[in-house]
This record gives structure tokens, C-alpha cells and sequence, in this order.
């Protein structure tokens, strides 16, 4: 007799929308929840791993303790699954995939946004490099450490593959010589078919992103006094919400203003992919999960107009924003933190927490600086403050 389920009945899904009923292995064999779908539990074993927590406190642009109202890793992920699920609701798509696939997708960053990763990518240049998609992957299959009977999350094959590809395929079939040691490495336990496009749940979770980020990053940036919505006359996609808001309503409180042209922004984005993507499915006509991973292209997408505008916006914020010199001070800080902490951590490793010491004996260099990066990829902005003053403060000896 099989085992009673009793959990809700799925709701109908679309043909090529990913069904638990038919969810794809995990590496670790084991019984499947009574009281949740199998997309359901990867979700909630996300939402309870440690990596997930660490994500309040690492920089999405201003350093942690600038302003307790910027977002950080965490709200942005947050922010992230809730746009992915209403495009997913819309399509017919597995929101459960979705959400757990944009509440992971920043796993693999570093503290200090993209300014401690490309210190890190530079340090870790003679060592392979590092890139924060493969280290995504490396953290839930490897580096979180709480079930008894495996090492990682033991996510299933379906959300392993979205966090793998969600920008599309990796390299071409058998062909790995370009991508990253941390794709191959899972890849031979697991096939996660690198060479194909991923789910549309993966797609979608990819755009929101972008949705999320954009959209946020203005609001942000305005709030930091970065950035004047007088300064986008030039950037379509936000000036003509601007002008609408002003319009309509008079001296609207600045607070109030910024989140109603946000909010907007927000909802043309999520329109243009929902109405865009049906078009793409409607030429398509997909029957399957598979017929999406083989269609040769990106079916989750901006539509041709609203992806310049999108393109538009990116540079603005890039040269406004992003290359401010309040910013890049910041950055130019976060970049020093984390090569002398890569430095000092790999050629004195006996100053490494315990556990980790004991990871990198016996290892080659190659192994120790894998070992040195995760550990340092793993820190909040915060720890990593902490632990550079620890280690290079000499006016101190505190431990």
C-alpha cells in the first residue's frame, strides 16, 4: 500500500511547468515528507539553512551598517521570491520551485556585494577563480553541514539545475573546459545537464532578479542621496513614473513618492515578462519541462523595447550609482578586507577557526585556498570587519 499524503492537492500546473509528482532524484536517496511536496521541503530546508541567515548581513549595495533601510542580501532575496511567484502564478509555473530558486540565488556572494567577490575572484586567480553561481551550488551541496545523512541540502535534481543554469546553459555538451571547478566537480556525482536552458521556473526566478535589483537599487539609491529622480530624464523606464506621480499627485511626502514610482516600476516590469513570455510559449507550443530546457533559447524574457530600457537603466545606475565615489570608497574598503584576509588566512591558516584548520591539513595549496575562500565567502560584512581588525589591529589584542 503507498504511503497516505497529507498534504493539500497540488494546484493545476501548466504542461511544461515542473510537477513534484514527477521531481527528479536527489543525490542522497531518502523518503519523501507526508505533509510537503518535494519542491515544498527543498524550499523550507533554504529557508533554514544557515547560509540563508548569513544573507541578512551582507551588502546588496551599501555596506551593512550604513542605514538600517537599504536593502541587504536577505530583503533582496525576499523581494526576489515574491516578484518570481507572481510571474510563475501567472504562467501556471511551480511557485515552489521559484521561490526556493530566488531565496538561494545569492548564497555564493560574497560580504561586500561585487566588490568582495572580484577581490576574492582576483586572489583566487592562481586557484581557479571564483564566481558566486558556482559557489551557490557548492554551499547546498557541500558546505552546509546539518542533516546526519549526507553532506549539504540534498535539494532535488530540479532545483539543483535552476540555481546550476538559471542564466542559461553552462557550456556545450561534454565540452567543460570554461566553466567552473564547482559546476564540474557536483556535475560528475550528478549530472545536471550543463549543456541545456533550464526550467521555466529557473528562468523566471533569473528575471526577477533583474526586476528586483533595478527597481530597488533607484529606490536606494534616491534614499542615500545618491541619486535625484530629477537625474533619470534620460532613463525612460523610470522618468515616465516620475512625471506620472508628480502629475497626479502634489507635493507628495518624498518617502511616499519614491515607493509609488518603485511600486510602478516594478509592476511594468513584471507585465512585460508576463505578457512576453506567453507570446514566446504561444510560438513554442511546449508539452513538456524538457521541451523548454531544448527550445535553444531563453523563453522568460523582456520584450525588444522594454529590454533597452532595461539596458538604459543598467548603465545609469553603473556610472550614477554604482562608480559614485562615496561607493566606490566603500568598495576600494572591501576589496582591502578581503585580500588581506585571503592572504593572511592562506599563508597562516593556523589562524583559521579550528574546524576549519583541521579542513586544510594535509591539503595541497589548491585545497587550502578552496578551504580559505569558502570560509571567507561564508562571512557577513560584519564578521569580516571584525575578524580583519582582529587579525591586522595592532593597538588591540582581543581575541
Amino acid at each position: 500500500m503507498s504511503e497516505f499524503k497529507i498534504f493539500s492537492p497540488e494546484p493545476h500546473f501548466a504542461p511544461y511547468a515542473l510537477n513534484p509528482e514527477n521531481a527528479r532524484e536527489r543525490l542522497y536517496p531518502e523518503e519523501e515528507a507526508t505533509t510537503r511536496s518535494a519542491f515544498q521541503r527543498d524550499r523550507d530546508r533554504i529557508i533554514h539553512s544557515g547560509a540563508f541567515r548569513r544573507l541578512m548581513h551582507k551588502t546588496q549595495v551599501f555596506v551593512h551598517h550604513v542605514g538600517d533601510y537599504y536593502r541587504t542580501r536577505l530583503t533582496h532575496s525576499i523581494e526576489v521570491a515574491q516578484i518570481a511567484r507572481s510571474i510563475s502564478r501567472a504562467l501556471g509555473l511551480n511557485e515552489d520551485v521559484t521561490e526556493a530558486l530566488a531565496l538561494a540565488h545569492d548564497f555564493g556572494h560574497t560580504p561586500f556585494g561585487h566588490a568582495g567577490e572580484d577581490a576574492l575572484d582576483e586572489a583566487m586567480k592562481p586557484y581557479a577563480g571564483f564566481d558566486h553561481n558556482a559557489q551557490s551550488l557548492r554551499v547546498v551541496t557541500k558546505l552546509e553541514n546539518r542533516y546526519a545523512n549526507f553532506p549539504g541540502l540534498n535539494l532535488t535534481w530540479d532545483v539543483l539545475e535552476g540555481l546550476a543554469k538559471h542564466n542559461g546553459p553552462l557550456c556545450q555538451k561534454g565540452d567543460y573546459s570554461n566553466i567552473h571547478v564547482n559546476f564540474i566537480e557536483y556535475n560528475t556525482l550528478h549530472d545536471l545537464e550543463l549543456h541545456t536552458y533550464a526550467s521555466l521556473e529557473a528562468q523566471v526566478a533569473a528575471i526577477s532578479d533583474d526586476i528586483a535589483y533595478n527597481s530597488h537599487d533607484v529606490a536606494d539609491g534616491v534614499r542615500a542621496g545618491l541619486l535625484s529622480f530629477e537625474q533619470f530624464e534620460d532613463v525612460p523606464l523610470v522618468h515616465d513614473h516620475v512625471r506620472e506621480v508628480r502629475d497626479k499627485y502634489c507635493r507628495l511626502d518624498p518617502s511616499r513618492e519614491q515607493h509609488e514610482i518603485t511600486r510602478r516600476i516594478i509592476s511594468q516590469l513584471i507585465n512585460d515578462v508576463i505578457n512576453t513570455t506567453k507570446h514566446n510559449l504561444n510560438e513554442l507550443k511546449p508539452q513538456s519541462v524538457d521541451d523548454i530546457r531544448h527550445a535553444g533559447k531563453t523563453i522568460a524574457n523582456f520584450s525588444d523595447e522594454m529590454r533597452n530600457q532595461d539596458k538604459t537603466l543598467k548603465k545609469f545606475l553603473m556610472k550614477n550609482m554604482y562608480r559614485h565615489y562615496k561607493v566606490n570608497r566603500m568598495s576600494s574598503k572591501a576589496r582591502r578586507v578581503v585580500n588581506e584576509l585571503f592572504t593572511l588566512y592562506l599563508n597562516e591558516p593556523d589562524c583559521l577557526p579550528t574546524d576549519w584548520r583541521q579542513a586544510t591539513e594535509g591539503k595541497e595549496e589548491i585545497e587550502k585556498a578552496r578551504l580559505v575562500a569558502d570560509f571567507i565567502a561564508g562571512m557577513t560584512d560584519r564578521f569580516a570587519l571584525l575578524e580583519h581588525k582582529r587579525l591586522y589591529d595592532t593597538s588591540t589584542f582581543e581575541l
